[in-house]
């Protein structure tokens, strides 16, 4: 199980626990998943995603997950959600 987000692809960090000592040793900085059901409006289907708080208060703040695919670039997404976004642009453009 992949530890990363599948709409931003936010992953594992790594970075350094520092002691009281200033000793340094290696450690591993994990995104905050949940899988969450988000439902598209405009597809009138719900997907089921592993996805991080970061994000998931981003797609809450832009009105649901089609309005926040919308707004945000190719380039900042996954390819899974280049296919949710292209779907969801394919099916508006059909009305």
């Amino acid at each position: 199980m992949a530890k990363k987000c599948d709409i931003s692809g936010v992953g594992v960090m790594s970075g350094n626990n520092v002691s009281h000592a200033n000793n340094h040793t290696r450690r591993r900085f994990l995104p905050n998943l949940h899988v969450v059901s988000l439902l598209s409006e405009t597809l009138g289907k719900v997907f089921k995603l592993k996805v991080c708080t970061k994000t998931l208060r981003s797609i809450e703040h832009n009105g649901g997950l089609d309005a926040y695919l919308e707004t945000t670039s190719n380039s900042k997404l996954t390819d899974e959600a280049k296919k949710i976004k292209k779907s969801i642009a394919k099916k508006k453009a059909a009305k």
